[in-house]
């Protein structure tokens, strides 16, 4: 097994709100301050999870494209000696001549990830869609991104589509590049209840690993959520979404928390809570894992630890025999309004592993760690 690997990302979400689009890589400055991937660099990382987006690339029409802004930033990523992670959508529904429950949104995204690995054939690693149960929740299930819908039917239409969009991406970007990886990122919270509302822990606990599930072509009548999709017509897209697995070739947890609901006291900590989520991963999939977001918008010192932790507990299961294979410092330049789910511009900050609330960015204590941490990793000879 390789070394544990040290990567990173900067918060990067393109969501659309109404006819707003709200975008973090210029909430952060990061747009105009190529001189950040210097700064990445100077950490230790490995890999960099980095946005090539859909919206920022291809905004009007699905065959008119501006590279400028990726050339020179992926140029810039491989001459400092990092692999990049490259994202194709963060959060979004897609510009604005589509939507997550557009029928043809999984056939246009094909055609932009075609576009995409066609210009950059050298890129091996890729997560096309960033966590596609969440995106569907929040948009199709809760109504806070467009399309603003608040129904089940749409929730899984939102989320049929998101997995069919990367199946058909893969299969483009890989007959550009046969060995393409597929870096395939949820979030992977629990859900807790009362007693009186236990069968909707049951409902939400099936849910939480559909869309590896459904890449991995194990969402059939079987599947304990499978006669729910049957009952809404979607028992076809099931089966044709069976026969053409798409297995990820790295499972990515998404592991974040907002300070507001931090553990309290008496609570498991953020290295139980990480170490069970790893563990139930591999046993459900024994694929490689990766921690793909590690993220916590508390105190720098919190952050510190949260960082530590994940790492210890990624060597921990390695020691097990767990095929963990990176942990990644996520919001490295911090983010802007997840307090309010990105639903309006309030100017919330919270701190990365660089504060940009000034004129330009400074190290906080979360730099220094990451740089110890990667030491450690690559001792020298």
């Amino acid at each position: 097994m390789q070394a544990l690997e040290l990567w990173g990302g900067h918060e990067c979400t393109v969501n659309r709100v109404g006819c707003v689009f709200f975008d973090q890589t210029f909430r952060s400055g990061h747009q105009h301050r190529i001189e950040d991937l210097e700064r990445f660099a100077a950490l230790g990382l490995k890999a960099l999870r980095y946005p090539v987006l859909w919206e920022r690339v291809a905004p009007d029409a699905p065959n008119r494209f501006d590279w400028s802004w990726t050339d020179l930033r992926l140029a810039r990523i491989r001459e400092l000696g990092m692999r990049p992670i490259a994202g194709l959508l963060h959060h979004g529904g897609g510009p604005r001549y589509t939507s997550l429950v557009d029928p043809i949104f999984p056939s246009l995204f094909a055609r932009y990830a075609r576009e995409a690995a066609e210009r950059y054939p050298w890129i091996e690693d890729w997560t096309p869609i960033n966590e596609p149960l969440a995106t569907a929740r929040f948009s199709a299930l809760y109504g806070h991104w467009h399309p603003h819908l608040a129904d089940e039917p749409a929730l899984w239409i939102a989320l049929l589509n998101q997995i069919e969009a990367v199946q058909l991406a893969m299969a483009e970007i890989r007959a550009v590049n046969p060995a393409a990886r597929l870096i395939q990122t949820e979030d992977l919270g629990r859900a807790y209840t009362t007693p009186a509302t236990s069968h909707r822990a049951a409902l939400d606990s099936a849910r939480r690993w559909l869309t590896w599930d459904l890449l991995e072509g194990r969402a059939t009548r079987g599947h304990p959520l499978g006669e729910r999709l049957e009952a809404f017509g979607l028992g076809d897209r099931l089966r044709s979404l069976a026969e053409r697995p798409c297995p990820p070739d790295v499972i990515g947890v998404n592991y974040d928390q907002g300070g507001a609901r931090l553990p309290g006291p008496g609570a498991p900590s953020a290295a139980v809570g990480l170490e069970a989520t790893l563990q139930e991963a591999w046993r459900r999939y024994r694929r490689p894992l990766a921690v793909t977001e590690s993220h916590v918008g508390a105190a720098r010192e919190a952050q510190v630890d949260w960082m530590r932790e994940a790492w210890d507990v990624a060597g921990r299961l390695r020691a097990r025999g767990v095929h963990v294979q990176a942990v990644t410092a996520w919001a490295l330049l911090g983010a802007f309004d997840w307090g309010n789910l990105l639903t309006r511009p309030d100017g919330r900050y919270e701190t990365g592993v660089f504060d940009v609330s000034g004129p330009a960015p400074t190290p906080t204590p979360l730099a220094a760690e990451l740089a110890r941490l990667a030491a450690e990793a690559n001792p020298p000879p």
